[in-house]
């Protein structure tokens, strides 16, 4: 009678991983080393900017000597995606689109550049305050989303290491 031993499952899948070249993104010898600490994020001039810089800056860290400037344009739209009988809307979507560039400053290049895109919604069923809460609370989770998924193709395509 043959058992099924889980760890030597497990053990095998990593060891089969690591034989193709498989190594996590922020290990010590993963694809987002090759960014942290080097990125200068441009300053924000609104609070979805802010949001976003904050976010990113978290993941990438702040850098004194940058190599490369990460540029980016959000657009963001909000949608009545619930109405009550007495014509109230009670719920929103904030639909949210980052156009990023991320430049090498010694030569001017453009490295990677792309578009993520994603939404959140809120209830604006409670009072004045909640809503207003709920509204800022939706834009902080937006601007996180979006930070993930520009760090996840920044990460892809990292520069000076192979694709």
């Amino acid at each position: 009678m043959s058992s099924f031993n889980r760890r030597l499952f497990l053990f095998g899948c990593v060891a089969g991983l690591s034989a193709c070249g498989f190594a996590p993104a922020y290990g010590p010898s993963g694809r987002a080393n090759a960014l942290q600490n080097t990125v200068r994020v441009d300053g924000p001039a609104d609070r979805n900017d802010y949001l976003l810089t904050r976010a990113l800056e978290d993941r990438l860290g702040r850098s004194s000597s940058p190599r490369y400037a990460l540029s980016y344009a959000i657009e963001t739209e909000t949608e009545s995606i619930a109405i009550a009988k007495n014509n109230a809307t009670t719920r929103f979507n904030i639909l949210g689109e980052v156009t990023f560039a991320l430049r090498d400053l010694e030569t001017a290049q453009v490295v990677s550049s792309g578009k993520v895109d994603s939404f959140t919604g809120y209830s604006a069923s409670g009072t004045t305050v909640a809503t207003q809460t709920a509204e800022r609370d939706a834009q902080q989770r937006l601007m996180a989303i979006l930070a993930d998924q520009i760090m996840a193709r920044l990460i892809a395509a990292a520069p000076g290491l192979p694709a």
